[in-house]
């Protein structure tokens, strides 16, 4: 038996575009039902919007968004969370960098740090944190 954490995104209006987004990415598939495809529109002017999405691509990467209704209450808050991304080598990881770099604000560039071959953080056009770094072993 196993479990599996899997990291899901809330957006006001943005779940597609950003899977649209993490998808260019990173491949994969992308999967997405609106509040009108489930028949659980309550506010026409959101019928379109994300009910459920997600992109899983053959690298293992995988994540889920979804369109909050303006119903309830959403903030996106302030470091709130950050979405880790790891790697094994520096070319793998400087591709994704590069694409996920589109419209961003770098908070710390992407270069070697004393716990990683590579390290660097950035906040995406979507207004979502990502910490990316290439795996290191860990001796504390």
């Amino acid at each position: 038996m196993s479990v599996k954490s899997v990291t899901h995104l809330n957006f006001r209006g943005d779940a597609r575009a950003a899977l649209e987004f993490y998808q260019s990415v990173f491949g994969g598939h992308l999967a997405v039902v609106t509040y009108k495809d489930a028949g659980n529109v309550q506010d026409p002017a959101e019928a379109d919007q994300v009910m459920w999405g997600q992109v899983v691509a053959g690298n293992g990467f995988h994540v889920m968004a979804y369109d909050v209704p303006s119903r309830l209450p959403w903030d996106r808050g302030e470091n709130s969370f950050f979405l880790s991304l790891r790697g094994e080598t520096t070319e793998e990881i400087t591709a994704y960098w590069e694409k996920l770099s589109d419209g961003a604000t770098i908070a710390a560039p992407l270069e070697p740090a004393q716990w990683a071959p590579l390290y660097g953080m950035l906040t995406d056009r979507f207004g979502v944190v990502w910490v990316v770094d290439v795996a290191s072993e860990y001796n504390g």
